[in-house]
């Protein structure tokens, strides 16, 4: 029954991928028809078609290995010296096999002259390879934001988890309570696990980073207002200066730094609680800059992934999964021991980050990546805007081909880092559980 379980949760996450690269896709295809250009082909997936059908000028299909997509569209490159009109796709892999081949000028047609892709302004050509990144980000969006709002998430709340039995020094070596440690003043003030806190020092408390914050710029005595068996009490505490973890300004912990601050002596409980709108937006914000975090220190992750693949070393839980280990991932949700709604928000969040990964790569400013043709054609905005202010001949489309060989080195790392990660979700995945 697991392993069914697990194939299912599999299946769902595979959909999810093949949806969000057509989805991605539809972005260079609506805004490319837009501005009247060409576009041949519609593919999800890679190698041998399973199904294909022309609608139109365009012919749209899915291919054997849901692993990407692309669209072709004429005319992406300017002739070269021989006068001859090269034809692209948005895939990176698949656009560099085109480019080797040098033929894709033999699949224009009468008036193909007028629909081709460096022919349209800068502005239109940086719209059109923006539009594919753009439509995961909006994706992502809609999915973190939905899920936060309807599901809610498993947060720290306000709710008294256990009260602490003497003060003790974050990061001490021993939980245990010295001999002749005085009581915490949680404990002194009579608060008890399951109380919910609803107003420190006056002030009302609905989350618990707030409440945080609270205790840790206390002074003196503080009134709490609690909820115990239905009723609402009040309790006198006085909060000492303890050395405490330091907060991430969330709720959360600094792992290793403390500081000294406000201390009560109690843990919050944890639940699901479903967040408001600007709470969800605020999250949003947090996992976007996370996100990016984890982009920039990508290749400060290659040395642990090598460990983990080939000496043995501990998988981290940060770190990078591709497409196999986010579908391995997909299926151990569905076998997690929680609620079945916190399986499919889980599921949920797995596919919008996802989205937001191929947002997040897709920008970054390098061939053959989507980045790299925005790139390009702001490079050419800004040449011909210069050209026009000192009253020089037009400079003409700028040339994204002539950065081929960079395009050839930058998917050669991809492929390499893309290959390491793979060993690592096959030997030594990262899981949920167990």
């Amino acid at each position: 029954m697991t392993m069914l379980m697990t194939l299912i949760g599999v299946v769902v996450f595979v959909v999810g991928l093949l949806f969000s690269i057509a989805w991605h896709e539809l972005g260079h295809l609506s805004t490319a028809k837009l501005f009247g250009i060409r576009v041949p082909q519609y593919m999800v997936g890679f190698g041998p078609t399973i199904f294909s059908r022309q609608r139109g000028e365009t012919e749209y299909g899915i291919k054997a290995i849901p692993l990407g997509g692309y669209i072709r569209m004429i005319g992406m490159f300017p002739p070269g010296d021989d006068g001859k009109i090269r034809q692209r796709s948005t895939s990176p892999f698949r656009g560099m096999i085109e480019d080797a081949r040098a033929a894709a000028y033999e699949e224009l047609q009468p008036g193909d002259e007028k629909r081709l892709f460096y022919t349209r302004k800068p502005w239109k050509r940086l719209i059109v390879m923006f539009a594919g990144p753009f439509m995961n980000l909006i994706l992502a969006v809609v999915i973190f934001l939905g899920v936060l709002m309807t599901f809610g998430i498993n947060t720290q709340t306000t709710t008294v988890g256990s009260v602490s039995d003497c003060v003790i020094e974050a990061g001490a070596e021993t939980d245990t309570c010295p001999k002749n440690a005085p009581d915490t003043p949680a404990k002194a003030a009579g608060l008890r696990a399951g109380d919910k806190i609803v107003s420190y020092d006056g002030k009302p408390i609905t989350e618990w980073g707030a409440l945080q914050s609270s205790i840790r710029d206390s002074s003196g005595p503080v009134t709490l207002v609690v909820e115990r068996d239905g009723e609402r009490r009040e309790l006198q505490a006085t909060p000492i200066e303890n050395k405490v973890a330091k907060s991430d300004g969330d709720g959360g912990y600094v792992e290793g730094e403390y500081v000294t601050a406000g201390f009560l002596g109690f843990a919050p409980a944890s639940g699901i609680q479903q967040q408001s709108f600007p709470q969800a937006v605020d999250r949003m914000g947090d996992i976007m800059e996370n996100g990016f975090e984890a982009l920039i220190a990508l290749p400060s992750k290659v040395p642990d992934l090598w460990n983990a693949a080939f000496a043995g070393g501990e998988r981290a839980d940060d770190s990078p999964v591709g497409v196999v280990g986010a579908a391995r991932v997909g299926g151990e949700i569905v076998t997690l021991d929680i609620p079945p709604s916190q399986r499919v928000a889980t599921m949920l969040f797995l596919v919008a980050g996802f989205n937001l990964s191929l947002f997040l790569f897709n920008m970054l400013p390098l061939l053959p990546l989507d980045g790299g043709h925005m790139a390009g054609a702001l490079w050419e905005s800004v040449r011909r805007r210069v050209a026009k202010l000192f009253r020089r001949p037009d400079p003409g489309p700028f040339d994204v081909a002539k950065l081929m060989p960079v395009a050839y080195i930058v998917a050669g790392v991809f492929v390499c880092f893309t290959l390491l990660v793979l060993v690592a979700d096959v030997v030594n995945p990262v899981r949920l559980a167990g």
